[in-house]
């Protein structure tokens, strides 16, 4: 019987057997959520035998917490809070050339309440991004802006990559960014005299006194004054 071949040689061929089927589970999660890529499929992609799967990973559960781990927590762990929303937003917006790019959001998008088998890892996935981002409001409600910020961000790339919906869908992505972001800055800006500035009123509201100066209120006000007043000179 001929020899086999050396075991690094071995090993290389598993490392990259087993890279190929995290490439084509990220891809086909991504496109079809979970539940819609079968095993069947994701082996089919990556060119390898479905037996190397559940050899690799255990299930395709645990082929997906991988998928994950690999994408959307690693790159929580290497980007700095303040570049994360930025960096997600175009993760969800563009397309590496070499492939490579982080699809979990995708996979949060396409996944999450489709079935209860994946929802603890994406749970896991989401609560890591609201996490990280609530660090970047001094607030006392930090945790909400953060939520806001996920349910922006997650809205974006529904409408964009699942419902591709027009202009979003073919919108270009720094311009896409610069509204996004822009907008963004006064969700995690907390102003020193404890009042938040009502974009485009200069009025504003006083947190922690239990007052809400709304300006559209003072408008309609200032609105019927001048009416009133305009009637009273006619009868004049």
């Amino acid at each position: 019987m001929a020899p086999g071949p050396p075991s690094g040689e071995r090993r290389r061929d598993a490392a990259a057997t087993r890279l190929r089927l995290l490439e084509a589970a990220r891809d086909l999660f991504a496109e079809r959520g979970y539940e819609g890529a079968t095993v069947r499929d994701i082996a089919e992609r990556a060119g390898a035998n479905q037996a190397l799967l559940f050899r690799y990973f255990g299930s395709k559960q645990g082929l997906l917490t991988e998928v994950v781990a690999r994408g959307g927590l690693e790159q929580l762990r290497e980007t700095p809070p303040e570049e994360l929303f930025e960096t997600s937003l175009r993760s969800l917006l563009t397309r590496s050339a070499d492939g490579t790019a982080d699809r979990s959001l995708e996979v949060y998008l396409r996944s999450i309440g489709r079935g209860d088998e994946a929802a603890g890892t994406l749970r896991e996935l989401g609560a890591e991004y609201q996490k990280a981002l609530a660090t970047l409001s001094g607030a006392e409600d930090g945790a909400l802006r953060a939520d806001l910020a996920m349910a922006w961000l997650l809205g974006i790339g529904l409408m964009r990559t699942v419902a591709a919906r027009e202009p979003l869908a073919a919108a270009d992505p720094d311009t896409v960014c610069r509204l996004v972001l822009t907008t963004l800055e006064h969700l995690w800006t907390v102003p020193t005299d404890g009042t938040e500035r009502v974009a485009g009123t200069g009025r504003g509201t006083e947190t922690g006194q239990g007052t809400e100066r709304v300006a559209g209120t003072e408008q309609r006000a200032r609105t019927d004054q001048e009416a009133r007043a305009e009637q009273g000179t006619r009868t004049d």
